[in-house]
């Protein structure tokens, strides 16, 4: 058994693995999936409406939606808080 991570931190094992930003961009995609899904819920939106209000077809909604596929831009994401009413508040931490 190799003991070489025992007692060292998971962000350090993916970055020694060269996965932590693939990981990280990952894990904030289905965060922004999870809560657009909610907002639309609670507005009681549907994907075609949604898709319309963000003057996209349902297929980029759908990408938009699929947690794993993180590839999106930010002109995406400002379009779909825009169809919420919402703003998009993107930091550096």
């Amino acid at each position: 058994m190799n003991k070489k991570h025992i007692g060292s931190k998971f962000d350090d094992f993916l970055k020694e693995e060269n996965l932590f930003e693939q990981a990280q961009a990952t894990a904030v995609k289905r965060v922004v999936a999870f809560q657009i899904e909610r907002e639309m819920k609670s507005k009681k939106l549907s994907k075609t409406e949604m898709a319309s209000r963000m003057k996209t077809s349902r297929a980029a909604l759908e990408r938009l939606l699929d947690p794993d596929n993180a590839s999106i831009t930010l002109f995406t994401l400002e379009r779909a808080a825009s169809a919420l009413g919402k703003k998009l508040k993107v930091e550096l931490a």
